[in-house]
């Protein structure tokens, strides 16, 4: 099928409105420059490289930042893989400060060229290192609809990371999230509207990049309306090139246009934009080639969504994927199913002509000069004893705290029952978790909560909790002045759904029914409202950080000023936008 430039879009009065903050707000870039030394030496470099070596540049594998003796299997395999694989890059998944700076410079130390090392810090370096700070994701970020926020996030997340040893955060996610059911994305993206994920999106960029670490726009060609995760199967994304364009494909052109250092690929079916049966975006030369790089000029590096998420796994095999994929033009595979077998299937098929030699050069020579632009041509290693200094400062949390802050939407306040008094009130807060494993999930909450109002009583329950218990606990909300139920759901890899567990739903209406007086706190997904839209009070915190929850206790008792405004849509109850505004005490 010929694929031609986007078509002019008619501009009904939306369109028009968004065409018009486009016009007038301009983004700044944010590019990483290259010094004439790094240009230098990407030439000589990749002058001398041999196949397997290309190879290896291409191929991003995982590790941890926690402690390991230098005799285990955790390290020996590392090792392997870069003496004998020759790998280019690494992604962190979870670790501690000290040992994740260690690892790190022990890793570059046995690499002959630098590694890229990267991590998903979508809520700042705290996202997968202890000790790091830790934002709110992005979803909340909307709801205060402050650049100045979305930028400090960034460069928080810039300076903490890049001190660790950290270069590329895979990160901003930039997916409109259009879709309520959506339970991958969700809270993740900033929001419904393409205009503000842009700009605030933006911001976050610029704070990485300005301060040393590459930003990633992710999922292209956007992951926002859909009710399934391709981390388990293959979505399909049904809307038509004019939605897509208008919607989807917006937050990516301007990110592109600002200077994104990288984009991250989605496993979606797109028909719109590539019709060939089940084919991931990841795998199509018509999304990636000509839609990405030759229509909207992206020149930064690409790399895939993890490979071995059911998207890709469930129809091609580890050899096709990686082969494929790089043949629709991405520049890092990131996470095969089994890395051996990727790399010797890129090997077979660029020393076959499978694969051209200029399609490998041209991935090499982008992330050597990403590595250059970092700087690592120069110096790859941390300063270690500089941790203590750099890593959670005072200033920083205070910055996460004010972003939680300032993301506090109160969405319903019937009979202004919000701020709460603690004086003589005596309140009950459930806490209730529809995450397994997950019972004390609120504890912080209902400790700030018992604080101001010591008479409160707490309850717990999670996915596991047995019906006879919470009947029990029901029974405590008639001897309450007030019930206050805090909502947990997280958003999670292969999970499925972020919606409430259903028992949990029909307490809360029980409790309504009885004639209480009831506050909803929503520590997830701002949709939960849905479910039970009779509730006297209803409070969006968007994530159950200890760090929200605390937020949310202050905005209950009128200790800040509550202001934030909802970034999507409640179907059939608020609009986007919608918010009231809580005065502090």
């Amino acid at each position: 099928m010929k694929h031609s430039a986007p078509r002019t879009l008619i501009m009904a009065p939306v369109l028009l409105a968004i065409a018009a903050v486009a016009c007038t707000h301009v983004i700044p870039e944010a590019r990483l420059a290259m010094e004439p030394s790094g240009r230098k030496w990407v030439n000589i470099t990749l002058a001398k490289m041999t196949l397997e070596e290309k190879i290896g540049q291409m191929v991003v594998w995982q590790y941890t930042g926690k402690f390991f003796n230098a005799d285990s299997d955790f390290i020996k395999n590392l090792e392997s893989l870069i003496r004998r694989r020759k790998l280019g890059g690494f992604i962190l998944f979870l670790g501690e400060v000290y040992e994740t700076a260690v690892l790190t410079n022990k890793l570059q130390a046995l690499s002959k060229i630098p590694l890229l090392m990267a991590s998903d810090f979508e809520r700042g370096a705290g996202n997968q290192v202890t000790g790091a700070t830790l934002f709110p994701p992005l979803m909340a970020v909307g709801a205060a609809g402050s650049e100045a926020l979305a930028y400090e996030m960034g460069k928080t997340t810039a300076l903490e990371g890049r001190a660790m040893g950290i270069h590329m955060t895979y990160a901003p996610v930039v997916d409109v999230n259009i879709n309520p059911e959506n339970p991958i994305i969700n809270t993740r993206s900033a929001g419904e509207s393409p205009e503000e994920v842009s700009r605030l999106t933006g911001a976050f960029i610029r704070g990485c990049q300005e301060n040393g670490m590459m930003a990633t726009a992710k999922h292209f060609p956007g992951h926002g309306d859909t009710q399934q995760d391709s981390h388990s199967l293959l979505p399909t994304i049904n809307g038509d090139r004019e939605r897509l364009d208008r919607v989807e494909l917006y937050p990516f052109k301007k990110a592109i246009e600002s200077g994104v250092a990288a984009v991250m690929t989605a496993h979606l079916h797109v028909p719109a934009l590539d019709p060939a049966p089940e084919l991931p975006a990841t795998l199509s030369p018509l999304i990636m080639t000509r839609l990405l790089r030759e229509q909207f000029g992206f020149r930064g590096l690409l790399v895939t969504d993890a490979m071995n998420m059911g998207g890709v796994t469930n129809s091609f095999s580890v050899e096709q994927a990686a082969v494929q994929s790089i043949q629709a033009g991405v520049d890092l595979l990131l996470l095969p199913a089994d890395v051996d077998a990727a790399c010797e299937a890129l090997i077979q098929a660029a020393g076959s002509g499978q694969i051209p030699a200029s399609r490998i050069n041209s991935s090499v020579r982008r992330i050597l000069e990403a590595k250059a632009r970092l700087g690592l041509h120069r110096n790859r290693f941390v300063d270690i004893p500089s941790l203590s200094r750099k890593i959670g400062s005072r200033k920083s949390l205070e910055q996460a705290a004010l972003t939680f802050e300032s993301a506090i939407t109160l969405v319903k306040n019937e009979g202004d029952i919000l701020p709460l008094s603690g004086t003589g009130k005596k309140l009950l807060v459930f806490s209730l978790s529809s995450d397994a494993a997950d019972y004390y999930a609120g504890r912080p909450f209902i400790t700030e909560v018992q604080k101001r109002a010591p008479e409160t009583v707490g309850a717990y329950a999670d996915l596991k909790t047995g019906q006879e218990f919470l009947e029990e606990a029901k029974t405590k909300a008639a001897d309450a002045d007030a019930v206050i139920f805090a909502l947990f759901s997280t958003v999670s890899a292969n999970k499925g759904s972020v919606g409430l567990e259903p028992r949990h739903v029909q307490i809360i209406k029980d409790v309504v029914a009885a004639g209480k007086p009831v506050v909803v706190v929503s520590f997830g997904s701002p949709y939960f409202l849905r479910s039970f839209p009779e509730v006297s009070a209803y409070v969006c915190a968007y994530r159950n950080a200890t760090a929200a929850q605390e937020a949310a206790a202050k905005a209950l008792f009128g200790e800040i000023e509550v202001k934030g405004k909802l970034p999507v849509s409640i179907p059939d109850l608020y609009p986007i936008g919608h918010g009231l505004n809580l005065l502090k005490k």
